[in-house]
């Protein structure tokens, strides 16, 4: 199974929205082995920013919506017909931005989609502005004397919307990345990812995340939504990845 496209990748050299495709691909592959995905049935969507350049190396069915809007157009394909697996990529700009409300209403109802969010912490495909998860002091071309609001919790606000998958992983971490993507598409329900993913040119985090970067123990009682909540509000010197939160109950489609 080819993947791949002849499109030439456009990213930054050494972007992590290439590893970031990489682990998808790597998602795909083992999920058509196991038998738990036919690819002819699997839709990648993307908003608009550098992560939506995904969907221009992906040999599957893709669709490319407008600006903050490929949560609600990977919803109107997931209840135009159930039997998809639907992805929806998108970054920090373009769905806790523009498409914020789409987002929030889509892990209310419970649709049956997974939200990848590209989270590099600024506007990267613009040149570097701040968006509301920029970290508070953050001084880009919109904000030259440092950000003075503090940044939305991306993982909260969904838990606290009612979305029954909720996790975090890192871009640079393929494997694990891998693993949480395998598991978000094989929820079902509004399974909604922060992938942690530096931008090497406008916000390098690298050096922080490398070092920073903890997997929540495998007793994490993911169910205990108190647990959940608590544990993305935490201080730390550590940033937690993993599964926070997952629960069954009816979808959005299937209560159509």
């Amino acid at each position: 199974m080819e993947l791949a496209t002849k499109s030439k990748i456009s990213w930054c050299p050494g972007c992590p929205n290439a590893t970031i495709l990489v682990a998808y691909r790597k998602a795909i592959t083992e999920l058509c082995a196991e038998g738990k995905l036919k690819i002819e049935n699997l839709v990648s969507a993307a908003g608009i920013g550098c992560h939506g350049k995904i969907t221009d190396y992906l040999n599957t069915n893709t669709f490319e919506a407008l600006h903050g809007r490929v949560v609600s157009s990977a919803t109107g394909i997931k209840v135009g017909n159930r039997d998809l697996e639907v992805v929806a990529f998108t970054g920090d700009g373009d769905s806790f931005s523009e498409g914020f409300s789409h987002l929030l209403h889509a892990a209310e109802r419970n649709v049956g989609i997974s939200v990848f969010l590209h989270n590099n912490e600024t506007f990267a495909l613009t040149t570097g502005q701040a968006t509301f998860l920029s970290p508070k002091g953050f001084k880009g071309p919109s904000t030259p004397g440092g950000d003075t609001d503090e940044p939305m919790n991306p993982l909260l606000i969904l838990l606290a919307m009612g979305a029954t998958f909720v996790a975090r992983t890192y871009a640079l971490d393929i494997e694990g990345t891998k693993r949480i993507m395998k598991d978000a598409m094989n929820h079902k329900g509004f399974a909604f990812v922060e992938i942690i993913q530096p931008c090497i040119t406008f916000f390098d985090t690298r050096e922080h995340f490398k070092d920073s970067v903890e997997w929540l123990p495998v007793d994490f009682p993911r169910q205990d939504l108190t647990a959940a909540m608590n544990k993305v509000r935490e201080v730390s010197e550590k940033t937690p990845v993993g599964i926070f939160y997952q629960i069954q109950k009816p979808t959005f489609e299937e209560r159509m």
